[in-house]
């Protein structure tokens, strides 16, 4: 099947039509539920498998494609604008991979309610894909927070004794976070009508507008409390362990996988791309967050004696190293943590389905309960192992190259570095503190091996001490069939990184591009400003980059190279 030019409305549209078909499946037929689940997801897998297409090396995926760009509410300027670049892309596949594993494997645990459980993961799945396709500012939202709800209902109805305390501190945390979020688009949509006459909710709209730094410093910590939480980035980060401990399997496969990433992709799309005067002012502070992140959550993952537990505080590190990387700024830093989005899914997600399918058997996640498990499920071990040596980093593995990025990326980093007013009025520098904070998170890398491999002794070659666990059955046919594509990808991403990164860092380096260029441009001191400045043009359009823009006279073309500062009224 050829879905054409409306293949992102298919990829956001399909899953919630076929979420919302499997509640009028009849609930006394458990087989036909389970082969519609999988069956309607491994189809949107195939389809999204068409993003591909014209993205390969020769920098085809530097530009936005496939771009949908129509009317929706003309008198608001709100548009559905949908359209996919080297950024998205990777998210995009990783849901469209991971829903129908998590599904499949999700079915061995949940035996009630199948049909509303299918319906909540289709539908959340194509609210997160609306988040990654979404260049509307009012889309984006509405996308946004569709993921909180069919989120709250696998925590709260298919999680355990504690899952309704879970689901409404994670609806309570993410919700008011993104309040700031709503309003501040809000005020800069007023203020792109002050400017020329009317509404736009456009993110490429929007990305023209500069303001006074005060009020720019605002508007980025709107945006960046809502992705900080949803990240989630320490100290904010206290309703993470309590979801994923009271989640089902699959929920905390979909939480940590994909759900953690609108953080990150909002961070780097919109607080990076929206206000650049105040990423840089701020962002020495961001990463030293991160960096504390890093540690703490490591720390924090070593003192855990609950599985799920540990494996939430490690993506509280891991997507620390995320955060550093995007905050960095760097060709190789942003890379690194773009790549590390992918790989904390994989790896993490695979963690999450080796824990339940421990949990199956046992009915307990604590560490203590467990020893010897190498003789008594040998299998289960050595992907165990497979999967602990992603999550550390090593060499060959897909969890690897990020980290390495990323560390050398912020090591050379010119933007990491504290500055103050000097006397003349400008910044002066302080210190450069890219080096030293690289240091610490390779502290982090030492750290989640300590952790990691500690668990491992514990489990699988501690002594077999409880009589429980003698004999406790291998991996079946159905959990390898989950695990099977996750190991796939753990090495082929760490055999072969090059091909993922061809199709990334294209967009990368044009996204940094006119992020410096808007950056310098709003920093001009010949460019007097009021309460908002019209980023104008940027003068170059790659032919290969986008479908043509939409035919209104003040719509927006995708940023290429350089930026045009006009003063506004």
């Amino acid at each position: 099947m050829n879905t054409g030019r409306h293949l992102l409305s298919v990829l956001v549209w399909l899953p919630a039509l076929a979420g919302l078909l499997a509640l009028f499946l009849p609930r006394q037929s458990p087989k036909l539920l389970r082969a519609y689940g999988v069956a309607a997801s491994l189809f949107i897998f195939g389809q999204s498998l068409q993003l591909l297409n014209g993205t390969g090396e020769a920098g085809a995926a530097s530009g936005f494609r496939l771009v949908e760009n129509v009317e929706w509410i003309p008198s608001l300027g709100i548009r559905y604008h949908l359209a996919v670049d080297g950024i998205s892309l990777w998210l995009v596949l990783l849901t469209t991979f991971l829903t129908p594993i998590t599904l499949y494997v999700s079915f061995g645990a949940i035996r009630n309610r199948q049909k509303e459980f299918i319906a909540a993961m289709l539908i959340l799945e194509a609210a997160m894909i609306g988040c990654f396709f979404a260049l509307d500012m009012f889309l984006f939202y509405v996308f946004y927070e569709m993921t909180l709800v069919p989120m709250f209902l696998i925590i709260g109805v298919f999680g355990g004794k504690n899952s309704v305390y879970a689901a409404v501190k994670f609806f309570l945390y993410t919700f008011l976070g993104s309040v700031f979020m709503l309003l501040a688009i809000l005020y800069m949509v007023m203020q792109y009508k002050t400017l020329t006459g009317h509404y736009s909710f456009g993110y490429l709209d929007l990305m023209r507008l500069g303001f006074p730094i005060g009020t720019e410093r605002i508007l980025f910590a709107a945006f960046t409390i809502a992705f900080a939480v949803k990240v989630p980035m320490w100290p904010v980060h206290t309703w993470l362990p309590d979801a994923h401990t009271e989640a089902p399997t699959g929920g905390s496969m979909i939480l940590a996988a994909i759900m953690l990433k609108l953080g990150t992709y909002g961070i780097l799309r919109f607080s990076l791309g929206l206000f650049p005067l105040a990423a840089h002012w701020i962002g020495p502070t961001i990463a030293l967050l991160a960096v504390v992140g890093i540690v703490y959550g490591a720390l924090a993952a070593w003192r855990q004696y609950d599985f799920k537990r540990l494996v939430a505080y490690s993506s509280v590190s891991h997507l620390g190293f995320v955060m550093l990387g995007l905050i960095g700024r760097t060709d190789s830093s942003v890379s690194g943590a773009m790549l590390q989005m992918i790989n904390h899914g994989i790896s993490t997600g695979a963690l999450f389905l080796l824990v339940g399918v421990i949990y199956d058997r046992r009915h307990t996640r604590d560490v203590a309960e467990f020893g010897g498990l190498a003789k008594i499920m040998p299998w289960y071990a050595t992907v165990f192992v497979a999967v602990t040596m992603s999550s550390i980093g090593l060499p060959g593995t897909n969890g690897f190259i990020g980290e390495f990025l990323v560390i050398t990326g912020s090591f050379s980093s010119s933007l990491l570095r504290w500055s103050y007013r000097c006397s003349s009025g400008g910044d002066c520098d302080l210190a450069q503190i890219g080096p030293l904070f690289s240091l610490i998170a390779a502290t982090g890398v030492i750290l989640g091996a300590i952790y990691m491999l500690d668990v491992v002794q514990k489990v699988f070659f501690g002594p077999a001490t409880n009589p429980k666990n003698d004999h406790l059955p291998d991996l079946n046919r159905r959990e390898w069939a989950g695990l099977a594509p996750l190991l796939f990808m753990i090495f082929a991403m760490g055999l072969f990184p090059n091909y993922f990164r061809s199709r990334m860092d294209p967009t990368v380096h044009d996204f940094l591009v006119v992020y410096n260029a808007k950056m310098d441009a709003l920093r001009d001191p010949g460019g007097a400003r009021t309460r908002a400045v019209m980023l104008e043009e940027a003068v170059i359009r790659a032919p290969s980059a986008a479908a043509p823009a939409a035919a209104e006279p003040h719509a927006a073309l995708p940023l290429r190279r350089e930026a045009l500062l006009a003063q506004g009224d």
